[in-house]
């Protein structure tokens, strides 16, 4: 797909389609009043007869308007003018493009970049024009033996800024949403990989694969023997019952200074988690396959940094595992010294993602970060909470917890912050070990973070929940969803003073 931006008047365009907005009730915006006016009133006489009310997501297509010079014009219900908010326009956009996509207008001229959208300016409207657009025409079809083709499908679009001197910050978010859709694109293609496919080397692969993209780059991974000779006994333990053995990929990107400390990221990724010894059930086991997703969005997160050659020291880790059931593996009643010296007894096989991040959260500190954000689909007691829409966010450090939920809204990739207070660490006691690595129902996504802060005390520390955020379930849009790519390349994108969004 190809993006840009341009600054110039309706009736002067020469495309295969024209894309304006209709407010309800039947209220042309205003590029469609200067359509309707050099076509003599063609469009209010449509609508005057009903053709089109204006309702969200509405789609009149017409062809050959008199006077006007492109083909065809799409009409585009936008609902009450004073309500478009974020969601909605995403939402128009994205019927927009499939509409496009279906019916042959292989280019087309978009002036919905021009709404008024509240709170928000023309670096965001093109930005996430941009990202929907390329949300909206992703397929993963990598495996089907018979792909299906679109005919003719959208090839290029033009987004339309008001004036001339909003070129070059349309110019810098159609930038920034490539550099991020590639990112998703990245972390929903590894996402959405069958785990006979994406076992834990063919993380490290893909890992290995970014230092080809830059000098910035480079990558270290670090198997069986090199991790239990730095002790890494509870992340070594959970692969211990699979055939694919763990592997755990150490991406450094120096796009700062030497002595700049690092911003590090790490993500969980269990390539299948069958539960372990304490097995899941059957139904819905398959979108286990999902369980890497905090190391997929923190590779997609790596290649938009690349893309955008952020002025900014990263290190960013997939630790990456497979949890399955067989003589070898480890069982509740184990007790498993950790990297850091501490003891855990293990209640139950499928609470594994806290296991194999302490070790890796350790690991790190020999980095001297200046914070660590981990990433992690650690809990369906996150699902309980916040259902779909937010990943669960919980920080040992204000400031930085702030930071994320600012990006967070700016990137429309929401979180929303849970307590960790104190209290909350008494469910993890144990008779037997330093602690357990289970909390019990109660606040379980909270408990879950709880184990994580013991490991993180030298540093100033997020964790993310993304459970709930991840992935899809269930039927054909069935899949990974690429977050929070955006979340995390917006926060590095506001930590480098790259952002345009005020």
């Amino acid at each position: 797909m190809e993006f840009s931006v341009k600054s110039g008047s309706p009736e002067k365009q020469r495309s295969a389609c024209i894309v304006v907005g209709v407010y309800e009730p039947r209220r042309l915006s205003a590029v469609a009043e200067q359509l309707d006016k050099i076509s003599e009133g063609y469009i209010s006489n449509l609508l005057r007869r009903g053709d089109l009310e204006g309702k969200p997501g509405q789609m009149l297509l017409l062809h050959h308007v008199p006077n006007v010079l492109s083909e065809r014009v799409l009409l585009v219900g936008c609902g009450k003018e004073r309500e478009l908010d974020e969601r909605q326009y995403r939402q128009i956009i994205a019927k927009t493009i499939s509409t496009l996509n279906e019916t042959g207008s292989m280019e087309a001229v978009c002036f919905l970049s021009e709404l008024h959208v509240k709170g928000r300016d023309t670096y965001w409207k093109v930005r996430h024009a941009v990202e929907t657009t390329q949300d909206c025409l992703y397929v993963f079809d990598k495996l089907k033996s018979k792909k299906d083709e679109t005919r003719r499908p959208l090839r290029k679009i033009v987004f339309n800024v008001p004036t001339r001197r909003d070129l070059t910050i349309g110019e810098r978010a159609v930038e920034h949403g490539l550099a991020i859709a590639a990112g998703i694109k990245q972390c929903k293609d590894v996402g959405n990989m069958p785990p006979n496919i994406c076992t834990p080397a063919y993380l490290a692969e893909q890992a290995s694969a970014l230092s080809k993209l830059s000098d910035k780059v480079s990558v270290e991974v670090l198997g069986v023997a090199e991790m239990s000779a730095l002790g890494m006994n509870s992340y070594l333990a959970v692969g211990r019952g699979s055939v694919n053995e763990p592997k755990m990929s150490v991406i450094k990107y120096q796009g700062a200074a030497d002595n700049s400390a690092p911003v590090v990221l790490v993500g969980k990724g269990l390539t299948f988690d069958s539960g372990g010894i304490s097995l899941k059930p059957g139904d819905g086991m398959d979108e286990m396959k999902f369980d890497m997703c905090g190391a997929a969005s923190v590779l997609g997160t790596m290649q938009a940094v690349i893309n955008l050659q952020l002025p900014v020291n990263i290190v960013a880790v997939l630790a990456a595992a497979e949890n399955m059931p067989d003589a070898n593996a480890y069982r509740p009643g184990d007790i498993l010294t950790t990297m850091s010296g501490q003891t855990v007894e293990v209640l139950n096989t499928d609470a594994e993602g806290r296991l194999v991040l302490c070790d890796a959260l350790t690991y790190v500190e020999r980095f001297d970060p200046e914070l660590v954000i981990d990433v992690a689909t650690l809990t369906g007691a996150c699902v309980i909470a916040l259902g779909k829409h937010a990943s669960g966010l919980l920080s040992n450090h204000n400031p930085l917890a702030h930071e994320l939920l600012n990006a967070s809204e700016q990137s429309g990739d929401r979180a929303w912050r849970l307590p960790l207070w104190d209290e909350y660490q008494d469910q993890l006691e144990s008779p037997f070990a330093d602690f357990s690595n289970l909390g019990g129902r109660a606040a379980g996504t909270i408990t879950a973070a709880c184990f994580l802060s013991r490991f993180t005390r030298k540093y100033h520390w997020a964790h993310l929940d993304i459970a709930g955020t991840a992935w899809r379930s269930g039927g054909k849009d069935k899949g990974s969803t690429g977050r929070p790519v955006a979340l995390l390349t917006q926060f590095l994108i506001n930590r480098t003073g790259q952002q345009q969004d005020h």
